[in-house]
């Protein structure tokens, strides 16, 4: 895992040049371009605004700010093990033909989403001055918040990439999983409004604290809840080099798959 890390260090620059290219091409031959970075969250805010309060009856305090700091790291986790999924078949020329390290192909994927949650802050800080809501020191942790969840996005991204080589199936299957996890987590709703007993067992969900995480920081201007967020930080660590071990033994037999 040492020599790994070390080759991603050594091969950085195609990462980064992974990371421009895919941002470039993402949006390329649209008439809105990178406006599309915007527009999308926003239009997913405004159907989830005007929906779920009333689905719900919900009388949450600045519901449009409560949900769209959660909606982001939201999309940002979902798009990454998504696009991660299928990233090294995506590949396969490439694979084929040169070297590199493989892990390149789902981490640039993450690193993608990363940059496109970075551009998402964009809007988040003038719409939340917009709602008065103030900004306290406490925004300084929003970086960490940040990288707990990109380990955690980056070890099932692994995980999902090197299986999905074999089993195609697995594409359908986070699809799935990523729309029933949305539920499980409180992006559109606060924790409380299942049952004691049922809230207990989602909080064992590591997306819950990390969306909590940002909510506290940017919207109720608190510092995270640590041991919460190390429960979720000790997860993403454990499932990291679970991700690391299968996807370095499988990634022996790409070229032969693909």
């Amino acid at each position: 895992m040492i020599e790994t890390y070390k080759e991603v260090i050594a091969y950085r620059q195609m990462i980064i040049s992974t990371v421009r290219k895919d941002l470039r091409s993402r949006y390329k031959g649209s008439f809105l371009g990178f406006l599309w970075t915007f527009v999308n969250p926003l239009l997913q805010l405004a159907v989830y605004s005007i929906v779920f309060p009333l689905i719900l009856r919900n009388n949450q305090e600045n519901y449009p700010m409560f949900l769209f700091v959660a909606l982001l790291p939201w999309l940002f986790f979902t798009s990454s093990i998504q696009g991660a999924t299928t990233s090294v078949v995506n590949g396969a020329n490439l694979v084929k033909k040169i070297y590199f390290p493989r892990i390149i192909l789902p981490l640039s994927v993450v690193c993608t989403n990363l940059m496109n949650y970075i551009f998402g802050l964009i809007i988040v800080f003038p719409a939340l001055l917009l709602s008065k809501v103030p900004l306290t020191f406490n925004i300084l942790w929003l970086p960490i918040v940040l990288i707990i969840e990109f380990i955690f996005a980056l070890s099932l991204s692994l995980i999902f990439s090197a299986l999905y080589v074999r089993f195609r199936d697995l594409e359908h299957i986070v699809g799935i999983l990523t729309m029933v996890w949305f539920y499980l987590t409180p992006i559109v709703f606060a924790i409380d409004i299942f049952p004691k007993i049922v809230a207990d067992i989602v909080a064992y969900n590591p997306m819950v604290p990390i969306i909590n995480a940002f909510r506290d920081v940017l919207l109720y201007g608190n510092a995270p809840h640590w041991p919460s967020l190390l429960y979720a930080f000790t997860v993403g660590c454990i499932l990291l080099i679970i991700g690391l071990t299968i996807f370095l033994k499988l990634e022996k037999t790409f070229a032969e798959e693909l």
